[in-house]
């Protein structure tokens, strides 16, 4: 059965956190519950006709009509209660905010987006009448991109348009629509791929990714920049510090794998890295048979492609998006210094940072890996967050690092979960 999602705040999520039009849905209902039994109460307790009752008593074929009727018209009054409550649920989250009337709407998302009716009803453990597509709930907001984004030919090849679906993306249009259209791909990739282990730490071919859309068409190109504060040269795994990183410090930030390995007793075995980088933090935890899912885009660079022909798992995913796995999962999770843009604002940075609660598991940890403060108020609001967690601090380290010019504060730290009970 199809989902729902929406975009909520700083995720996709099923339904809406409490809010005050989620409280006056329950309050509708239970108003509609209460409703409905009173009328109950009251057709089989009135007698508007007392002679005409007792005559119907009397008579049992009437009296089961007449017991029949009141029946018949409670179940007609649920029935339009439900539907009302479902209209005004739809209104509520949001269910219609595309209006598919629009002229520049492409007709593949008017049939993606078009709700159908279950074939059996509505289902008893959902309480759906209908599948309804899964989209982000901002890509209303960008309607005009979207429809650009689902133009194309039924069962034909899509069109060379990622960094669309990047900008989508970028603008909180998540999840993209589903397609039916064949996704581009390199021909020659298979002929430079490097089997693994060597593949961690062996140069990426350039011919295994798609350059259209980049201003750089080489990694040669790319090594010459700096992308963001986790990415300088980030793609030269052999001349540069990539293959260095996480084994060896350059400050007091800098924590060791082996050293935070260490922390976790022996029972780290898989971990989430949250930033934009090249894959090496992966890369050197699949040498010490720990598994790490990398959480990237492809801002400025094929980071995905990249991390990929490394024979790592790379997931495309903004820091908006509310991360795709169960709770309680992850041993480690490492966040970098890139999760600092998500926290302008505190409220935006406190969803993440519940996220991040959420998927890892009690006694796991979590690695702030040289984190931007910016200021003084920033690091002593991360700090009060991380307290109001409970999390225990196994290393804490707070420094400067110079960047043109300028010294910066960064926060590194190693932090346990409690066991909540």
């Amino acid at each position: 059965m199809g989902s729902v999602s929406l975009k909520i705040g700083d995720g996709t999520a099923r339904f809406k956190t409490p809010t005050i039009c989620s409280s006056a849905l329950n309050i509708l209902m239970i108003l509609s519950v209460i409703t409905t039994n009173l009328f109950a109460l009251y057709a089989f307790t009135s007698s508007p006709n007392l002679n005409q009752t007792e005559q119907q008593l009397h008579q049992p074929h009437k009296r089961f009509s007449l017991i029949s009727e009141q029946v018949s018209l409670i179940l007609r009054e649920i029935d339009k209660s439900q539907k009302k409550l479902s209209q005004i649920e739809k209104q509520l989250l949001g269910y219609e905010s595309f209006d598919l009337s629009k002229p520049n709407i492409a007709t593949e998302l008017k049939l993606f987006l078009t709700s159908h009716k279950l074939p059996l009803g509505r289902d008893s453990k959902t309480g759906l009448t209908e599948m309804v597509s899964s989209v982000g709930h901002s890509c209303q907001k960008a309607s005009d991109l979207l429809s650009r984004y689902m133009n194309y030919n039924v069962f034909g090849n899509c069109q060379d348009d990622w960094s669309l679906a990047e900008k989508l993306i970028q603008k909180q249009c998540e999840p993209l629509p589903r397609r039916r259209c064949f996704a581009q791909s390199v021909s020659s990739k298979v002929k430079f791929l490097h089997p693994f282990p060597v593949s961690l730490w062996k140069p990426v071919s350039n011919k295994t990714v798609n350059w259209n859309g980049f201003n750089c068409k080489s990694f040669e190109c790319l090594n010459g920049r700096k992308l963001n504060r986790d990415c300088v040269h980030c793609f030269d795994l052999v001349n540069g510090y990539e293959n260095q990183r996480f084994v060896k410090s350059k400050s007091k930030n800098d924590f060791l794998v082996d050293d935070v390995l260490q922390l976790g007793n022996g029972g780290i075995r898989i971990g989430f890295d949250i930033g934009i980088g090249s894959g090496s933090f992966a890369a050197v935890m699949a040498e010490r048979n720990v598994t790490v899912i990398t959480s990237t885009l492809n801002v400025n660079g094929p980071f995905n492609e990249f991390i990929a022909a490394r024979g790592l798992f790379p997931v495309y995913l903004s820091l908006d998006h509310r991360f795709p796995f169960y709770d309680n999962v992850f041993d480690l999770i490492r966040a970098s210094t890139n999760i600092g843009d998500v926290g302008e604002k505190q409220d935006k940075f406190e969803f993440l940072m519940f996220d991040i609660d959420r998927i890892l598991r009690a006694g796991g940890l979590f690695w702030v890996d040289n984190f931007y403060c910016g200021s003084e108020e920033k690091k002593v609001g991360l700090t009060r967050l991380i307290e109001r967690f409970g999390y225990k601090k196994l290393k804490w380290v707070v420094g400067e690092k110079v960047e043109s010019g300028e010294a910066h504060v960064f926060l590194s730290a190693v932090l346990q979960k409690p066991v909540r009970v």
